[in-house]
Order: structure tokens, then C-alpha cells, then sequence
């Protein structure tokens, strides 16, 4: 096996502590040699206040992974990238298309890998419903995606402020997986519920038609009390299917087909890993593109203020 890639990790907040340093600690393709953050810090490894810090305390670093909230993500990657430094981005990949877009060139021009790590693709049951929809017609598609912020992120204001995505946030790993199983298609119209008090929405009503003139229809809320709701459901001539859970479950005219414990991250990482090594980047944009698509089309529709 090939030494281990030595990675730093910037923005050590809720998701690094939940799950990259989790997956980082049982992959063998990784030795975690340092972390920078501006509050968070990793245990038993040298801890920086920036990037430009670690970077220069730790020359030898090969890939940062970095998990800081989008709005920032854009300046240390392509800090990480000018100093030929392999980089896993943090769903999603930047607050901007153009952002992204400038990175991945940068990544050709240095050498180095550029990971959009969009985690839900690997949820154990999206590849057996892309399979399915694959050998179907499908009639038409809906995206219901419910959850409570204030579960989920308590207390983090960034996510409301201009480049947080609002219900977006989790919105996007909806449509990372839509887009990786259904037909490519397209906004047609959106309507975006913002709370007076807030500069990102709760709450969101989109329509598609794919390329073939197919309805999809996304629902996305984030004030969803009791149960948490991650569907994508359609309609096709071998059934109804339903991939719940956010990606964990699959069932076919309401058997279940396939269902099996989330390991999202490990995967991440040994994808990382995998393109490192051969020396390519892996950066799909289309579910940040429908994220822009649905601002610029989207009706701004007022509702009561948000008290988190």
C-alpha cells in the first residue's frame, strides 16, 4: 500500500468532530498531521489559527480538507492549491458557481486534485436506485427533503446570513443525489419562503422538467418537527419507487429492496484518496448550479420572522 497521505484539516467545527475526523481515524490512506480554526481544535496534533499558518508550519502536507462554512471556503482553497496542496471540499464546494469553477482551473494549473464532495451521493442505497431508474420509464419524480434546523444546526448563524444557503443547505444534498440519478433537467419555476428577519430562506416550492419533458417537483423545509423527511420518490412502468432516509433505504412498490447503515464520509475519503493517487479531480457543479438557477429564478415570498 502507498504511504499515507498527509492531510490538515481547516474549520473544526460540528461536521468535523461528528464525521471527518471519525473517518479520517479508521482510514489507513490518511495520517491527520494538522488542523486550523479559528475556535475548534483536533487533539494530539500541532493546531493553527489559519491556513496560511499551517501551511507554513507544515511544508509537508499533502491535502487539506476543508469544512469552514461556504462563504469562506473559496480563499483557502485556492491559498491550499497555489501551494500545491491537494483539496477535498466540504459540501457545497463554494458560495458561488464562478468560485468553483476558478478553483477546478486552478487545480489543472498546479497539479493537484479538487474534490466536490457531495456526501449523499455515497449513502448505501442512491447506486441500486440509480440502477432501478435506469431500467425504468420514469413517469414523473418529487424531492422531499424536511428537516429541523434546530436540530441540526443550532445556533449557527451562518447559515442564514448572504451565502448560507438557507434550506439549501440541505436542500443540495437532495439534489446531488437527484442528479446523479434522474435525467439532467431544469428549473422552471421556484417559489422561496425568507423569514422577515432572516437573509436566507426556510422553506422553498421548485419545479423541473427534465430533458425529456418529465415533471419533478422539489419541497424543501426547514422547520419540520417529529419525524425528519429525506425522499426522493418516483413514479415509473416497474413501480413506485421510494429512496428515503436520505439515501439509506430503498423500496420498490413499498418492498424493501435495499437497506443498509450510513457510512458516507469513509466513502468520502476513500474517493479522495482514489483520485489523489490517480492524479485527477472530481468536481460535479450541477447541484450548486440548481441552487443558483432557483435564486435567480425563484419567487421571494416574506413569512414570519425565525427565532432560533
Amino acid at each position: 500500500m502507498s504511504q499515507p497521505i498527509k492531510i490538515g484539516i481547516v474549520g473544526v467545527g460540528k461536521i468535523v468532530r461528528d464525521q471527518h475526523l471519525p473517518a479520517l481515524a479508521k482510514d489507513p490512506n490518511y495520517r491527520l498531521t494538522a488542523a486550523a480554526s479559528r475556535h475548534g481544535k483536533v487533539e494530539n496534533i500541532p493546531n493553527f489559527p489559519t491556513i496560511e499558518a499551517m501551511l507554513d508550519a507544515v511544508p509537508d502536507l499533502e491535502a487539506v480538507s476543508l469544512c469552514m462554512p461556504p462563504q469562506f471556503r473559496y480563499d483557502a482553497a485556492r491559498t491550499a492549491l497555489m501551494a500545491k496542496k491537494h483539496v477535498f471540499l466540504e459540501k457545497p464546494p463554494g458560495a458561488t458557481v464562478s468560485e468553483v469553477e476558478d478553483l477546478k482551473a486552478l487545480a489543472v494549473q498546479n497539479g493537484v486534485s479538487l474534490f466536490a464532495s457531495w456526501h449523499s451521493r455515497y449513502a448505501p442505497a442512491v447506486e441500486a436506485a440509480r440502477a432501478f431508474l435506469n431500467s425504468t420509464k420514469i413517469r414523473s419524480a418529487a424531492i422531499n427533503w424536511k428537516e429541523d434546523v434546530r436540530r441540526w444546526h443550532p445556533n449557527q448563524e451562518w447559515i442564514w446570513a448572504p451565502g448560507g444557503f438557507g434550506v439549501f443547505d440541505p436542500g443540495i444534498n437532495a439534489l446531488s443525489i437527484a442528479t446523479h440519478i434522474l435525467p439532467p433537467m431544469f428549473i422552471t419555476s421556484a417559489v422561496l419562503d425568507f423569514p422577515e428577519n432572516r437573509a436566507s430562506p426556510v422553506a422553498a416550492r421548485v419545479a423541473f422538467r427534465t430533458s425529456n419533458g418529465l415533471p419533478v417537483t422539489m419541497d424543501l423545509d426547514w422547520l419540520q418537527t417529529g419525524p425528519q423527511s429525506w425522499d426522493i420518490l418516483a413514479d415509473t412502468d416497474k413501480g413506485a419507487m421510494v429512496l428515503s432516509g436520505g439515501g439509506t433505504k430503498l423500496a420498490i412498490d413499498g418492498k424493501v429492496v435495499h437497506d443498509e447503515p450510513e457510512a458516507e464520509y469513509p466513502m468520502l475519503y476513500k474517493r479522495f484518496a482514489e483520485i489523489v493517487r490517480a492524479g485527477v479531480s472530481d468536481v460535479d457543479l450541477a447541484p450548486l448550479q440548481h441552487v443558483a438557477d432557483a435564486f435567480m429564478l425563484g419567487k421571494r415570498n416574506v413569512v414570519e420572522a425565525f427565532f432560533d
